[in-house]
């Protein structure tokens, strides 16, 4: 098996998936859920979430097959998700609704927030074009950036301020509208 690990689909790649986890964008919520729970296992929650996405990064297209659908298909339908998720960033609405529970660093920290949806259909549009070896690589950075996140919420919070997390989050709904607008497009023209 050639691995053909290219730096700059690594760094592309982690910079699609950080802005789709938007794990800076989750620290108030994260802040809640451990007022919420109490003490959050970070270590758990981190290993949990990077399972979960290497898992659906390598089984994702054949659940895909099973169900009959195609790749660029899915990578479509994820543009729009991507571009819902960019326009709550952007404009500070709502519109998928998150549930948090009372429970463990699992639900909903691990899943839904880090690899939930949003996650799992940028990786499958990933896939699409990108080499896996370095969409592992970059799920593995991320995760390393989840990891200090969930460490040190409360101090990123105390440093940035809401006025601080605000602007950073709109930065990356602008990116990642970008992001689904390219590959809607990338992904159309295969199905037309």
């Amino acid at each position: 098996m050639n691995l053909h690990f290219d730096f700059k689909e690594i760094v592309t790649a982690t910079m699609i998936l950080f802005a789709v986890i938007d794990i800076i964008g989750s620290i108030p919520i994260i802040i809640d859920l451990r007022k919420k729970v109490g003490h959050i296992q970070s270590e758990k929650a981190t290993i949990v979430s990077a399972v979960i996405m290497i898992m659906f990064l390598f089984l994702g297209d054949k659940i895909l097959d099973l169900i009959g659908i195609d790749v660029n298909s899915f990578a479509v339908a994820g543009a729009f998700i991507i571009f819902f998720l960019a326009i709550e960033m952007i404009l500070g609405v709502t519109i998928f609704k998150d549930e948090i529970t009372e429970s463990t660093s699992i639900v909903p920290l691990a899943f839904p927030l880090i690899a939930g949806a949003g996650t799992m259909t940028t990786l499958i549009s990933l896939r699409a074009e990108y080499q896996v070896q370095n969409i592992v690589i970059a799920i593995l950075i991320n995760s390393i950036f989840v990891f200090f996140v969930l460490k040190t919420s409360k101090k990123i919070e105390q440093v940035l301020g809401a006025v601080g997390l605000s602007v950073l989050r709109k930065v990356f709904g602008i990116i990642l509208l970008a992001i689904a607008v390219k590959l809607f497009a990338t992904n159309i023209n295969e199905l037309i």
